[in-house]
C-alpha cells in the first residue's frame, strides 16, 4: 500500500506526528521532496525529536527510511542530524536509512546565495522570509544542470565527473564573485569536500527508485512524506511566497522515486488552527488581533522546528483548507492539536473573505491576498482538558461539535483527531488507515 501525507495549509500542520503513528505499520518511510528548511516534530519515549532531513519513520527500529529522489539535501547538516539522534538512542545505518543516487546534493555555496541575496532584499524590504539554507538555490542549480547529484560522489575519480565540478565551480565563481564580490572558491577544496562526503555517505547511496518498486510490487506498506504544506506549493501555492519544490501529493510517487506507481491513499493534516512560517498573505492573523495571536503562539508552543521562529498564527481559516484540500486529493484527513484549544471560552473560525467589502468565492492565488478580509464565525469552547480523552464519544460536546462544524464547511470527514503531543494521544473518528 502506498500512502502519502501531505500539508493542506502552510506546513507546521502536524505531519510528523502523522507520519510516526503510521510509520508504526510501515515498512518503509521515503522524503519525496524540500531539504532541510522545515522540520517535523515528534514525541517518543525518549523525548521531543526535532527532524529536518530524516524522514519522521527513522525512530522506529523496523523502518527503512528513504531519501528521495526530488530532494535536495544539505550532507553536512544530514550528517549532524544523524549523529544527534544516534546519540539519542536511535540507530542510523545503511540497512535503514537510504539515499538516492538521483537526489540533488545542496552544495556549500548555495546557503552563501541564500543568506547574501536574502540581505539583499532585506534593504529593499522585499525579503521572501527565506530560511537561509539554500534550498531555492539548490533547485535552481538542479534546473539549471549546475550541481552534483549524490550518486556523482561515487564517480570523483572519473573525468567525467571532474569535468562537471569544473564547469559548476566557473559558473558559480562568476556569479558569487561578479555580483556579491565574494572570494572565489577553489576546485582543489570543493573536491576535497566531495571526498568527504562520499567517504561517509557512500554505504547509504543507491538506487532507491529500484529499492522501492521492488517494495511496491512486493505488497510492502510505504508512507511517502512530504515536507511544508500545499500553500508552500511552487505552482499551486501563494507564489512567490513558496518554498522551491512541489510539496502536493501529486508529486509523492515521482519525488520518491517511482513515477509509475498510483497513491491507494492520501492524508491530509491540518491544524486545530491556522500557522505560518516565513513572509506572504496570511489572513488568518488579522481576524483577532495580536493580543488573541500571542496567547494562542503561546499554548501551542508555535515556533518554527527549523528555524526556531515565532510562527505566525490566528484561527482556523476555512476558505484556505477547502483550497488546500482540492490540490492535495485527500482521502484521509488527521486534525492535529485540539487539545491547545481547550482553554479557550469561545473559538474563531474563518468561513470566508470579504474584499472591499464584497464577498469573494475561493481562494485564489493570482488575487490580492494581502487585502482580504476573514469572516469570522465564534463557536462555543469546552474550557476542559482533553488530553485524557480515549475514544471519540469522551471528548466534551463542544469539542465534538467544533470538528463537525469543520467538516460541514470543509465537505470532507475528519478521522483522526489529536488531543496532546505524545503518540497515545489522539481519538479516531471514522475509519482510518
Amino acid at each position: 500500500m502506498l500512502t502519502a501525507v501531505t500539508g493542506i495549509n502552510w506546513g507546521d500542520e502536524g505531519k510528523g506526528r502523522v507520519i510516526d503513528l503510521l510509520a508504526e505499520h510501515a515498512d518503509i518511510v521515503a522524503r519525496y521532496q524540500g531539504g532541510n528548511n522545515a522540520g517535523h516534530t515528534v514525541v517518543t519515549e525518549k523525548g521531543k525529536f526535532i527532524l529536518n532531513l530524516l524522514p519522521s519513520g527513522i525512530l522506529h527500529p523496523d523502518v527503512t527510511c528513504v531519501l528521495g529522489t526530488g530532494m535536495v539535501i544539505d550532507l553536512d547538516h544530514l550528517a549532524n542530524e544523524m549523529q544527534a539522534i544516534e546519540a539519542r538512542g536511535v540507530e542510523v545505518s545503511p540497512k535503514n536509512l537510504k539515499l538516492s543516487d538521483k537526489a540533488t546534493i545542496s552544495m556549500p555555496w548555495h546557503k552563501v546565495q541564500d543568506g547574501l541575496e536574502e540581505d539583499r532584499l532585506a534593504q529593499k524590504g522585499s525579503a521572501f522570509g527565506s530560511t537561509r539554507r539554500g534550498i531555492a538555490y539548490a533547485y535552481s542549480d538542479k534546473y539549471r544542470k549546475k550541481t552534483l547529484r549524490l550518486g556523482d560522489l561515487l564517480h570523483l575519480d572519473e573525468k567525467r565527473t571532474q569535468n562537471r565540478l569544473h564547469m559548476i565551480l566557473d559558473s558559480k565563481n562568476m556569479e558569487l564573485a561578479g555580483c556579491y564580490h565574494q572570494e572565489k572558491m577553489s576546485y582543489d577544496a570543493l573536491l576535497n569536500w566531495c571526498k568527504l562526503q562520499a567517504e561517509h555517505f557512500t554505504p547509504y547511496i543507491c538506487d532507491v527508485g529500484a529499492f522501492l518498486q521492488q517494495a511496491h510490487d512486493s505488497g510492502k506498506r510505504i508512507v511517502l512524506e512530504a515536507q511544508l504544506g500545499a500553500m508552500r506549493d511552487i505552482d499551486y501555492g501563494i507564489f512567490p511566497f513558496t518554498s522551491s519544490s512541489n510539496t502536493l501529493a501529486a508529486y509523492a510517487p515521482l519525488g520518491a522515486g517511482i513515477p509509475n506507481c498510483k497513491l491507494d491513499h492520501v492524508v491530509g493534516v491540518l491544524k486545530s488552527y491556522s500557522t505560518c512560517v516565513g513572509a506572504g498573505p496570511f489572513a488568518a492573523e488579522n481576524a483577532m488581533g495580536e493580543e488573541w495571536n500571542e496567547k494562542l503562539r503561546k499554548a501551542g508552543g508555535e515556533y518554527g522546528a527549523a528555524t526556531g521562529r515565532p510562527r505566525r498564527v490566528g484561527p482556523f481559516d476555512c476558505v484556505a483548507s477547502r483550497y488546500g484540500l482540492a490540490c492535495q486529493g485527500a482521502d484521509k484527513i488527521a486534525l492535529t492539536k485540539l487539545d491547545v484549544l481547550s482553554s479557550m471560552k469561545e473559538i474563531p473560525v474563518i468561513t470566508g473573505y470579504k474584499l472591499d467589502g464584497v464577498k469573494v468565492p475561493r481562494f485564489d492565488t493570482l488575487s490580492d491576498l494581502d487585502r482580504m478580509e476573514p469572516v469570522v464565525t465564534m463557536l462555543p469552547g469546552w474550557n476542559t482538558d482533553i488530553s485524557g480523552c480515549k475514544s471519540w464519544d469522551d471528548l466534551p460536546k463542544e469539542a465534538k461539535a467544533y470538528v463537525e462544524f469543520l467538516e460541514k464547511e470543509l465537505n470532507h470527514e475528519i478521522q483522526f483527531v489529536s488531543t496532546g503531543a505524545e503518540r497515545e494521544k489522539f481519538v479516531l473518528k471514522g475509519e482510518w488507515l
